[in-house]
């Protein structure tokens, strides 16, 4: 198994409670939304599975990284 694999399977499960606590957390705390929250919980749980895995694979050469390249867009 690669490197990137793996780092990528170790940071998928944070990146998949992140982004559903701020799906959950959207719907629910806005009052037009909470009305819907029975439709729209399911839907935030879905678009967060489907969101992880390609996250966590963009993520995961970052991670291994010791220093940040000089062509980074975050290294300014």
């Amino acid at each position: 198994m690669r490197t990137r694999t793996r780092i990528a399977a170790l940071i998928a499960l944070p990146i998949n409670a992140v982004l559903f606590g701020a799906g959950a957390i959207a719907v629910l705390s806005v009052p037009a939304l909470a009305e819907h929250a029975k439709y729209l919980l399911p839907i935030v749980i879905i678009a967060g599975l489907t969101a992880t895995f390609p996250l966590a694979w963009a993520l995961a050469p970052r991670l291994r990284a010791r220093h940040h390249y000089a062509g980074d867009r975050q290294a300014g």
